[in-house]
Order: structure tokens, then C-alpha cells, then sequence
């Protein structure tokens, strides 16, 4: 499968990369060669890895959107890369961090830099090493919109699909991915089995979870919504997968109490909505780990059922 781009943006990324990195390499080259010190390179690759980990937090901003279906982009990167994914769930909303190391003269440039953005949920391993990089996103809802959700792989990760559910199957070949497969897949695929064969990867649709090695993580949803966090349990580490999972309620109940500011706008104005109760509830709920997210579930299926029935939906 060939890789769907953001076409208007191909061109800006490549130039801005590429053109980024020929200077700063190539002073960094320049200053080794004069003074014969690696302390130039390291601080000059330090200042390349904080500049690209912004990078690719600018690049995921096109990608969040308010249209219900998936987007696709990919990121090429001018020499070997590792993008360490960490995340932390403590403060308000929890925080995001990427931060690389690349390879310099056969040698991994280790740095000190994290770049943090407290607004993105990126699902992955916590370190993805390459210079191709495939990123999709799929908003979630759990019952509003809680946020976009990225999903990030290397291109030399595999993907086999092979036994995928129909619905399953018709979103993977229209994101069109390189590195996903639904058939002849390559020989050191990575697969991901739906059914009772026991792969690399498997899916448990009836009790939603996925299992890697002797790890489970839980996923939950709204009707199709369910595989917003399927995906994010296949692509991600079982640490990276709870820490986002935790921020993502953590942006759920303080998203309910701006619900129930606007129900008490709404209801003044004459028009019962009867979520404030249900609201309150959410807005106190707690995580102690993905597990979990069935019970929260039963309370989010309750308001999104009220809110449809009403005339003046919050959502």
C-alpha cells in the first residue's frame, strides 16, 4: 500500500526539515573539524532534537479535526531517529513529552531536551526508532469529544492485519498505510489477530481488551468510537497506554464541569436537559487503570442516551 500524505503539507515538511537540519549538521561539522571536540556536536544535536520534537508537535495540529473519520500523515526525517514517547499523568490535564536522540558519525546522540505539550495523546511504543514515521489520528468521544488521539509508528514496524473484522478491514485499506497490511503481508509482520489464534497482538472484542505478551489493556467507546482506543492499545505500550488513558479522563471530568455550565445556561433559557445529576457523577469518576473504563462507560452510555432524547442537545 502506498502511504496517503497530507499533499499541501509534503512540501512544507520536507523543506522545513531538511533544510533545518543541513544547516545545523552542517555547522555542527564545521566546528568538529576546527576545534576536534565532540562537546560542539552534542550541544549543536541537542538544539536539533529540541527543534524537531516542536516540530512534530506542529505537524500533529493539522491532523486534529473535527471530522468523525480517520487522517493519515507521515513524517521523513534527513538521518536515523529515535522519538522516545513519555507521558506523565500528574497536574490538571497531565502532560505529553517527545524527546529524540539521533544518529551522528555511527553514534546515538543522547540529550537532556523533552519537549511537552499538555494538549496532544500520542499512542505508541515509548521509543520508536527510525527516519519514516506513520502517523493517523481518530477523535474520540466518551460522550463529547474529548480529544484527538495520534497513533505513531515506525516504517520499519509491519503490521498484519490479516483476520481483521469486515469494519476493521475497510478502515485499514482506507487509510491507506504502508506499514499495515491486510494481505501478503511480510514475513516479520508484527500480527494482529481478532479471533482465537494467538498472534503477536490479539484482539478480545467481547471482553475489549488487548493483549501483548502477558500484558491487557482495556478499551471502551461509543458504538464505532470503540476502536479509537483498540488502536491505541495495538500501537501502544501497556505504560504509555495507562498514563494516556488516565490523562484522557483527567480531560473528561473537567470537560464535565464545562457541560454542566453550559446545561445551567441552557435549562435558564427554558429548556430542561436533565444531565446535571449524570454530569456530576462524571465529573468525579476515577481511573486506577484501563479496567476501569467499563464502569465509567455505563455512565457515559446514560448521558449520551439523555442528550440525544433532548431538543437542545449539549453536544
Amino acid at each position: 500500500m502506498k502511504m496517503i500524505k497530507k499533499r499541501e503539507n509534503k512540501g512544507a515538511i520536507e523543506i522545513s526539515f531538511g533544510w533545518l537540519f543541513a544547516i545545523i549538521v552542517g555547522i555542527a561539522i564545521i566546528f568538529a573539524a576546527i576545534y576536534l571536540s565532540s562537546k560542539f556536536i552534542q550541544v549543536g544535536q541537542e538544539s536539533i532534537s529540541a527543534q524537531t520534537g516542536k516540530e512534530i508537535g506542529v505537524l500533529l495540529d493539522p491532523l486534529e479535526t473535527s471530522f468523525e473519520s480517520s487522517q493519515t500523515t507521515s513524517i521523513t526525517l534527513p538521518t536515523e531517529t529515535r522519538i522516545g514517547n513519555k507521558c506523565e499523568g500528574t497536574g490538571k490535564f497531565g502532560e505529553q513529552f517527545i524527546q529524540l536522540e539521533q544518529k551522528s558519525f555511527n553514534k546515538w546522540i543522547k540529550t537532556d531536551v523533552n519537549v511537552g505539550f499538555n494538549n496532544k495523546y500520542i499512542f505508541s511504543e515509548e521509543e520508536v526508532e527510525g527516519r519514516t514515521f506513520y502517523i493517523f489520528s481518530k477523535p474520540f468521544h466518551f460522550p463529547f469529544k474529548i480529544a484527538d488521539l495520534f497513533y505513531m509508528t515506525s516504517a520499519k514496524e509491519n503490521y498484519c492485519f490479516g483476520d481483521s473484522p469486515e469494519e476493521i478491514k475497510e478502515e485499514i485499506f482506507k487509510l491507506n498505510q504502508s506499514n499495515l497490511f491486510l494481505e501478503n503481508c511480510p514475513k516479520e509482520s508484527i500480527s494482529v489477530c481478532f479471533g482465537v489464534k494467538k498472534c503477536d497482538i490479539n484482539v478480545n472484542y467481547a471482553m475489549n481488551y488487548v493483549e501483548k505478551g502477558e500484558d491487557q489493556m482495556y478499551f471502551s467507546g461509543l458504538g464505532e468510537d470503540s476502536t479509537v482506543l483498540m488502536y491505541a492499545a495495538i500501537f501502544s505500550d501497556k505504560t504509555i497506554y495507562e498514563c494516556q488513558i488516565n490523562r484522557l479522563i483527567m480531560r473528561l471530568k473537567e470537560l464535565s464541569a464545562i457541560y454542566a455550565d453550559k446545561k445551567m445556561l441552557t435549562e435558564s433559557k427554558g429548556c430542561e436537559t436533565n444531565l446535571g445529576g449524570d454530569l456530576a457523577i462524571l465529573g468525579k469518576v476515577n481511573l486506577e487503570n484501563s479496567e476501569g473504563l467499563g464502569e465509567i462507560k455505563k455512565i457515559v452510555d446514560r448521558i449520551n442516551e439523555k442528550n440525544k432524547e433532548r431538543s437542545c442537545a449539549l453536544w
